[in-house]
């Protein structure tokens, strides 16, 4: 085998490293068969050997490895240098002569496209397409040669290097091949998607087509005509205006022409040919088994297949719907947990064996709650089947945020659902059985029990269950743990459900009557909002005004206040311990730790930190209620909203007693009671999630440790990247796999699901769905989402990606892509929020409407549309966010 050239059919998809990514793909295509015009690659090994002849080299790759992504004029004058310098050295004798010969092979009269193959690009998690260049209608040996080295300097263009530094590619380690590739000349030529990209669709084939060489659209010079097929039948035509295409010259190179008008609407691919291409498509995709984009051309009645390249922005499809016969729904978990970002597979683990649905046994994972892209989604369509869920369902999920909702109502509404949707006779009964005690329960809370001791209730039942979990797990070790561990998730939610659900739900149906009951009887409920103010016994509220008191314990000692803008988690306690003040402080903060030590942002995820693993964490957030709030004030403002709340229940009750009766009067005042006496408890759930999950993790990692000791662990943490059987396994000695080997794979995916955005709702078909959204009028510069907290205020944007670099002035208004309990610290400084994700009943929607501040959730691309520093109006009332001006 020649070390300077490979013919196409000496090279296969494992030709990457000597071929490049293009150039691997094609001679993949071409063993297999497909329609490839013939040619062959000018390897890596020619392009080392070109490089190693220059001396300055070295010097040049130094600078490339200072360069950041802000610095974009050293990229551009060091890209050029680099290019400049590569196009001035000679090809070596070696390199040349097995260059002229391959291409003599081939024949010296032909027209060739010559392109550049990095080994970083067209693979399956980064395409890296457009990075480098393509040279068509290449004539003669010198032209070749020019074009040859031309596609070694593109290895270099500002455009590669900074693709590069984001993807985080050593310029050193990557590589680039040039395949050298007989020239077609198509009348007609374009990009084939076997999905559709957009949607992301499975389905649907997605063809662009436009006269003469695809270059002309790929560069966006001309637009192209879209066409779709689906199931053999082209579902969709749209012909654009085609007034320019490009063309060979015969002398060599490419010219762009005008074309004839009769053409400018023509349709460029007849009929019969648009479905063989999107057979030809499909056959590709089988072939690679993974979701392709292709270039072809079309001339002469032949199809030719130029390059193939997988999908790398369609988001997965969990595997256990992926091959479903009937249409299939699916919403993201993450989005109503107010957690959106990956997780590793303990965590997924963890909550397919926490969810009590779906399941053939208490501790196996659930069949409804799926993986896909290092999140989960629920699939509920064998419930949606039911008429009354169908129904009920939506609305439920318009609480948790309005985004679910209209995707799933958009699948449901459609033909195909309602003819599939046969329920299974088990299944309604299943169903009935799970939700008639939990409504007996909310029927009885809402008319006659005496509601006034549910607090006390629910947080009895949650210390008896974590005290019991404790001793469950106390003083077992090895796999037996971690089976306890299992079955101990496995059984915690359904008792959530049964036990504890009724009174949250009650107060959320008791708030809807409260609503509809005062626009009903009195034409408004300006006053009804005021209602959730201070709500008792909440225990992210609780939490929050803790915090306030650790605050204020910290104030009294401004050597501690000095030290926590310093301090690092590796010697926190013994930095603390040195300083005035910070052994009484260090009493105050373990007494907090005890009680919420086990939260933190994201906190869902069984591997992130919690805060008593890092208490630094705390630091910003008790720096920024020091600087922003006064001493006792966040007591005296929770007060104050108890009595607001109290007033306006006396007003609104009085007023419906004046003008209703004293009937209406008393039944309102009995749904106010049951709303104030049983919404605080709505944070208990979670509450003890939260702390089961601190106990399982420290389980868990005292199991890595003795791993990691036994070196099959690299260190403990990599636990996090096994399940629960798989670990149970390896404990046993059971475990068929390479555990560093699968851990090592483990990791790339994790980085590689860090990049991807999920969606709120999908089909099995990975059609995303996007729902309608609500039509009215809303002013320039503004951007619709769900309004869950009233009020109006105006105030300068603080986009917060990290609460605990956040840094909140007085007034400021907090926008984030989501809040969980984690963000508590921050509602006491802001004035307003505005959250990408949520719905009326979700964390950051409650916290805002108890602090008495307006609220916007659902804002889709909130913190990417709006800038730091930008003066904003926030109007929580209606759901609108609009820029008043620009950053201040």
């Amino acid at each position: 085998m020649n070390p300077y050239v490979l013919q196409f059919d000496e090279i296969d998809g494992d030709s990457l490293p000597d071929a490049g990514g293009k150039g691997a793909n094609l001679g993949e295509l071409t063993n297999a068969g497909f329609p490839v015009p013939p040619g062959f690659c000018v390897t890596t090994g020619s392009y080392r050997a070109f490089v190693e002849t220059s001396t300055e080299m070295k010097g040049f790759f130094v600078q490339l490895n200072e360069l950041t992504l802000d610095s974009l004029d050293q990229i551009r004058a060091v890209g050029e240098r680099i290019r400049n310098h590569l196009r001035s050295l000679p090809i070596p004798s070696g390199v040349r002569a097995a260059i002229t010969s391959a291409w003599r092979k081939k024949g010296t009269e032909g027209a060739y496209a010559v392109r550049s193959s990095a080994t970083a690009e067209d693979l399956p998690t980064a395409s890296f397409a457009g990075q480098q260049e393509t040279y068509l209608n290449v004539l003669g040996e010198e032209d070749l040669m020019e074009a040859v080295r031309n596609c070694w300097a593109s290895l270099f263009t500002d455009r590669a290097i900074v693709y590069r530094l984001k993807n985080g590619f050593d310029h050193r380690d990557v590589y680039v091949s040039v395949v050298v590739q007989q020239m077609v000349f198509p009348e007609v030529s374009g990009i084939l998607f076997t999905a559709d990209p957009i949607s992301g669709h499975r389905s649907t084939v997605s063809i662009d087509a436009g006269f003469g060489l695809g270059e002309a659209f790929v560069s966006g010079m001309v637009s192209a005509d879209l066409y779709q097929v689906r199931s053999g039948q082209i579902v969709k035509k749209q012909i654009a205006e085609k007034k320019k295409a490009i063309y060979g010259l015969p002398g060599g190179g490419t010219e762009i022409r005008g074309l004839p008008r009769e053409q400018w609407k023509q349709q460029a691919l007849p009929d019969e040919t648009i479905l063989e291409l999107a057979r030809l498509g499909k056959r590709i995709e089988q072939h690679y088994g993974k979701e392709q984009d292709i270039e072809w051309g079309w001339g002469d009645g032949q199809l030719w297949i130029l390059q193939s390249r997988p999908i790398t922005t369609l988001y997965p499809i969990p595997d256990e719907v992926r091959d479903s016969e009937k249409l299939r729904v699916l919403f993201s978990f993450g989005h109503q947990q107010m957690m959106t970002e990956a997780m590793k597979p303990m965590a997924l683990s963890i909550w397919r064996t926490v969810f009590p649905f779906g399941k053939e046994r208490a501790e196996s994972e659930s069949r409804v709650l799926l993986p896909a892209g290092g999140r989960l989604f629920i699939d509920p369509t064998e419930v949606l089947y039911i008429k009354p869920v169908r129904r009920i369902m939506p609305r439920l999920l318009m609480g948790i945020d309005e985004g679910i909702a209209r995707g799933v109502m958009e699948v449901i509404q459609r033909e195909r659902f309602q003819q599939e949707a046969r329920p299974r006779k088990d299944l309604r009964k299943q169903v009935g059985q799970r939700v008639k005690p939990i409504a007996v329960n909310v029927i009885k809370n809402l008319m006659c029990r005496d509601t006034s001791g549910a607090v006390e209730k629910c947080h009895r039942i949650m210390e008896e269950w974590v005290a019991r979990s404790e001793e469950q797990l106390a003083g077992v070790t090895g796999a037996a743990r971690i089976r306890l561990i299992r079955q101990n998730a496995g059984s915690l939610m359904m008792k959530l459900f049964t036990q504890m659900l009724p009174y949250p739900l009650s107060g959320v149906i008791a708030y809807k009557g409260i609503q509809d009951f005062t626009r009903r009887w009195l034409g408004e409920n300006g006053d009804v909002h005021r209602l959730n103010r201070s709500l008792s016994g909440n225990v992210t509220s609780e939490m929050g005004l803790a915090l306030g008191d650790l605050a204020d314990q910290a104030r009294k000692f401004p050597e501690v206040t000095e030290y926590l803008k310093m301090a690092r988690n590796g010697t926190f306690y013994e930095g603390l311990s040195q300083v005035r003040g910070g052994e009484e402080f260090r009493i105050y903060l373990e007494r907090f730790m005890d009680r919420y030590g086990m939260r933190c942002p994201g906190e869902i995820d069984i591997s992130r930190t919690r805060w008593r693993e890092s208490p630094q964490a705390l630091a910003a957030a008790i720096l920024g209620h020091i600087r922003n709030v006064e001493p006792g004030a966040h007591r005296l403002n929770f007060d104050r909203g108890r009595a607001e709340a109290e007033e306006a229940a006396r007003r609104i009750v009085e007023e419906i007693r004046r003008r209703k009766s004293r009937w209406h009067a008393r039944w309102m005042a009995r749904l106010i009671r049951v709303f104030r006496d049983v919404m605080g408890v709505r944070e208990h759930p979670k509450y003890i999630l939260v702390r089961h999950l601190d106990l399982w993790k420290r389980g868990i990692l005292e199991e890595a440790e003795t791993l990691a000791a036994r070196g099959i662990l690299e260190e403990k943490n990599d636990v996090f990247h096994l399940t629960l059987d798989e670990l149970a396994a390896i404990l046993d000695e059971r475990f068929p796999e390479d555990v560093r080997e699968l851990i090592g794979k483990r990791k790339r995916d994790y980085v590689r699901n860090q990049t991807l955005s999920p969606p709120r709702v999908m089909t099995h078909e990975g059609e995303i769905m996007r729902g309608v959204k609500r039509e009215m009028e809303i002013p320039e510069d503004s951007l619709l989402g769900t309004p869950v907290s009233a009020g109006v205020v105006e105030g300068v944007a603080r986009v917060v990606m990290d609460p605990e670099q956040a840094n909140l002035q007085p007034g400021d208004i907090l926008i984030a892509p989501f809040t969980d309990p984690g963000w508590t610290p921050l509602f006491h400084s802001a004035q307003a929020l505005v959250m990408e994700v949520g719905g009326l009943m979700t964390h950051g929607a409650v916290v805002a409407r108890e602090y008495g501040i307006p609220a916007v959730v659902g804002v889709d691309g909130a913190t990417r549309h709006i800038k730091d520093g930008q003066r904003l109006r926030i109007d929580g009332t209606q759901g609108i966010v609009t820029v008043l001006s620009e950053e201040e």
